[in-house]
């Protein structure tokens, strides 16, 4: 051969030479026409196809059991049945047993009834050589011809191929068809699980330790590929959680021109039989292809065969390249999830190109190197993804539909429906009644002696006390006109210490005193005596507007000589042995109260007040002559309910316990008691879910089973952690999350733990939206109105920060109240504004407004 030849011979297969240029055009076109196929961009027509499979999750490794796999059309006119035995990634592993049959040419072109019998008859001599008895079977369908998928097994048939001609199967469903045959066998209780892509099987064949595979990647008479991708990207299914396996067609990309610049006027005469795959070394190769043409009719020299090999290396090379540039499009879009894992990418591989050929996959590899440094991509051969793969597929599925049945029956209780609700609403309005008539009543309906709202004309300056915690603190409000100058707030947070808080009653209300005298002195009070609240939110029975007996010390409290006391009477104590101290005190409030007051100031409608924050109370305005407690009849009085406390005579609630409340229930410092407050407020909701989260670990549906030491350990969960997981997060956010209380979940884990939170919040807003209903309903039917407008004030960190829980407990109200037409109005420092009011108002009414 001389030199012009061999320039010519040149000239020729640089035609075939694809520059770094080039290749990350491509890679941006299909990526481009990835993203445009995913969210359906009108106007657009990506030459990429992106098609759902339905697979939701990659394999654990804990995947055991044993399968059925039925292969049709991966091999001609053959198929082949497979027992598939899964042992997890700890197990030993198992070969699985394998029958192939050939199917005969007159079922290929008979009818699609001919051609599915004869599979279920295949499945059935198969499955009798096994012996395998009566047991249900799970079975994985792998169908090799177009179709298009709308479920994990559902699959319509596009159009035959591979000299498949069966009649009235086209537009079917390959699934049922196939189902419909395996029960006219009648021979086997055949479940079929899932219809399999082979790309899909081959990412999901490998090995998920230490990482499952993400990417599936097939060379072969063929290419395709799939990866798994956010299901909210996949317009087409219009979901918004959780992960799932998209095909990525990309054999049409070019088809309008995007490859020209690297076409060949011999890719215009291509055919599918031309390939050609090298073998393992080059003295091998030359006598592989002068065989080869030998058969061709042609008698080769040695120089043929070297030139033959040149143009079938250049021919592959292009090859190795073009599909390197198409798989770093897909790997983009893997890269662009923040959830990747940090271990980088894994790709399963599978085809006779890419497994046989001598160097198309380094020159593959080497070329996503070269197109993406940064992607820390490892290549994973694939094991029998037409076989093995597709189990794992099914077991998979059944995995998953075993954890999606066992999460619904344990999260089924605190679905609640309207009925339930309704009962509740009537429950709660029996027990108000009960309680007001001074009968038997777990909700307590305590008279407040405040009998009127602010009605803006309140003037003047006052000092409010705050004790409800480990703090408390000092107000001077200011309270002017609502258009001008509104309420002003000076205060000063106090501690006291735990000398304080467990000695003697005398010791408590002495430092409460010696503390406002310090903020008198700070604020130039001294000497002036301004008329005072108390608000104290402790559990009291209340006699009169300035008296409240307390009934027991909570939160730690233990000061001595105090239960059974007028709290009032020992403040006003404390201030006589403080000599030079004048102070007036007006009234006791319940911070419930302070918060009805303090919305009222802004808005006349409001007569409720609501708290749903550590604790849950609510309060609203009463006809007088319904209160037995106090005499008379004309008028209005609030009442403070304590409903905390509803269902705590065992009249109500009782079906709406689960087993999870109770254990909290019984890990509580007060069994049995406030059992509605249990159920909503912010205090129980995460120990409840971390008792839904051990159950559901214990059944393996979360953490893959794994009983982590921190989810052992009582109040690990707050309530802050069930806003943040149930706000619009990413999964990789949630999991951050669960990382700090030591869980480490997987993006399935942050999906479902999620679920759990958003079944026990809801239920909490549920509940408590059936007790706001019975509230303005009974407000309703007092004054005899066909419909009511009235405000809520509403405090509590649980209403105010949680994501959802104000809307949940509003669509109740709506919902159980129809003929109530409710505001809601955030409450702004109800214990120290509120407070105020309730002495400003005292004032009003007594005709002495404060100086």
């Amino acid at each position: 051969m001389n030199e012009n030849t061999l320039e010519s011979v040149q000239q020729c297969l640089n035609q075939f030479d694809v520059t770094e240029e080039q290749l990350q055009q491509i890679q941006a076109g299909i990526l481009g026409d990835m993203e445009r196929a995913l969210g359906r961009q009108a106007g657009s027509s990506p030459s990429v196809q992106m098609l759902p499979t339905y697979v939701r999750s990659t394999p654990r490794g804990t995947e055991q059991g044993d399968f059925l796999v039925l292969e049709l059309g991966a091999s001609g006119a053959t198929l082949r049945v497979l027992w598939v035995t899964l042992t997890g990634i700890s197990g030993p592993r198992k070969e699985p047993v394998s029958q192939e049959f050939t199917i005969p040419t007159e079922i290929t072109l008979g009818t699609g009834q001919q051609l599915f019998d004869f599979a279920a008859g295949c499945l059935v001599q198969f499955l009798d050589q096994l012996q395998v008895g009566s047991q249900p079977i799970q079975l994985g369908f792998n169908f090799s011809f177009p179709c298009h998928q709308t479920g994990l097994n559902q699959s319509t048939l596009i159009s035959w191929t591979k000299g498949f001609r069966c009649s009235g199967v086209e537009g079917q469903d390959v699934v049922q068809l196939l189902r419909e045959a395996i029960q006219r066998q009648g021979a086997y209780n055949i479940e079929v699980v899932a219809v399999v892509n082979d790309t899909v099987g081959a990412m999901m064949s490998c090995d998920p330790s230490p990482q499952a595979c993400e990417v599936g990647l097939v060379v072969d008479t063929g290419t395709n590929a799939c990866y798994m991708e956010e299901v909210r990207h996949v317009a087409e299914l219009k979901e918004d959680r959780g992960r799932i396996c998209v095909n990525v067609q990309w054999g049409s990309f070019g088809d309008g021109g995007a490859l020209e610049p690297v076409q060949t006027p011999f890719d215009l005469q291509l055919d599918q039989e031309s390939l050609h795959p090298g073998t393992q070394s080059p003295s091998h190769g030359r006598a592989r292809a002068q065989a080869m043409l030998q058969e061709l009719g042609l008698t080769p020299s040695a120089q043929d065969c070297a030139q033959v090999q040149r143009v079938c290396g250049a021919v592959s090379s292009r090859a190795a390249r073009l599909c390197a540039a198409a798989l770093t499009a897909v790997l983009a879009r893997v890269r662009s999830n923040p959830e990747r894992s940090p271990l980088g990418v894994s790709v399963a591989t599978g085809g006779r190109l890419y497994k046989q050929h001598p160097r198309f996959s380094a020159l593959l590899q080497q070329t996503v190197r070269l197109l993406a440094p940064d992607a820390d991509v490892t290549f994973v051969p694939s094991e029998d993804g037409g076989g093995r793969g597709v189990a794992v597929v099914t077991a998979v599925a059944s995995r998953l539909a075993l954890q999606r049945r066992q999460l619904e029956e344990t999260l089924a209780p605190f679905r609640l429906h309207s009925q339930q609700l309704k009962a509740v609403q009537a429950q709660m309005r029996e027990s108000m009644v009960r309680g007001l008539r001074g009968e038997s009543s777990s909700i307590r309906m305590l008279p407040t002696y405040v009998c009127a709202m602010p009605d803006g004309t309140e003037r003047g300056d006052f000092l409010a006390l705050d004790l409800g915690g480990t703090n408390f603190r000092v107000l001077w409000v200011k309270v002017g006109s609502r258009s001008e100058e509104g309420i002003k707030i000076i205060n000063r947070v106090f501690s006291l210490p735990e000398s304080v808080t467990q000695g003697t009653g005398q010791q408590l209300f002495d430092h409460i005193v010696d503390c406002i005298v310090d903020f008198q002195k700070e604020n130039n009070l001294s000497g002036q005596t301004l008329p005072l609240s108390f608000t104290f939110s402790f559990p009291c029975k209340q006699l009169g507007l300035d008296q409240g007996i307390l009934l027991n010390w909570t939160k730690g409290f233990k000061a001595s000589d105090c239960e059974g006391q007028d709290v009032v009477s020992l403040l006003r104590a404390a201030i006589r042995r403080r000599q030079g101290v004048e102070l007036n005190v007006v009234a006791i409030v319940n911070d419930t109260v302070g918060t009805m007051m303090s919305c009222g100031y802004e808005d006349p409608h409001c007569e409720v007040g609501l708290i749903v924050g550590t604790g849950t109370n609510a309060c609203y305005m009463e006809e007088l002559g319904n209160v037995c407690a106090v005499p008379g009849d004309r008028g209005r009085m609030c009442i403070n309910m304590e409903w905390g406390a509803f269902g705590d005579d065992g009249l109500a609630l009782q079906e709406f316990y689960t087993p999870f409340d109770l254990s909290v229930d019984q890990a509580s410092i007060n069994p049995g008691k406030q059992r509605y407050e249990k159920l909503i407020s912010g205090m129980y909701l995460g120990e409840i879910v971390r008792q839904v989260l051990l159950h559901l670990t214990h059944l393996r549906v979360l953490f893959g089973g794994q009983e982590f030491p921190s989810l052992q350990t009582k109040d690990i969960i707050k309530t802050k952690f069930l806003s943040e997981i149930e706000s619009d997060l990413e999964r990789w956010q949630v999991r951050a999350i669960l990382e700090k209380l030591d869980l480490q979940a997987d993006c399935e884990d942050a999906l479902l733990v999620r679920e759990v939170c958003q079944a026990v919040s809801r239920r909490a807003a549920q509940l408590c939206g059936a007790g706001v209903a019975a509230v303005v309903e009974k407000i309703r039917e007092n004054r005899g109105l066909d419909r009511l407008s009235v405000t809520v004030g509403v405090d509590g960190t649980l209403y105010k920060l949680h994501p959802h829980f104000s809307e949940q407990v509003k669509d109740a109200v709506r919902e159980l109240a129809p003929q109530c037409c409710v505001r809601f109005l955030l409450s702004e420092d109800g214990s120290g504004k509120g407070a105020a009011l309730v002495s400003a108002v005292a004032c009003r009414l007594a005709g002495a407004a404060g100086p």
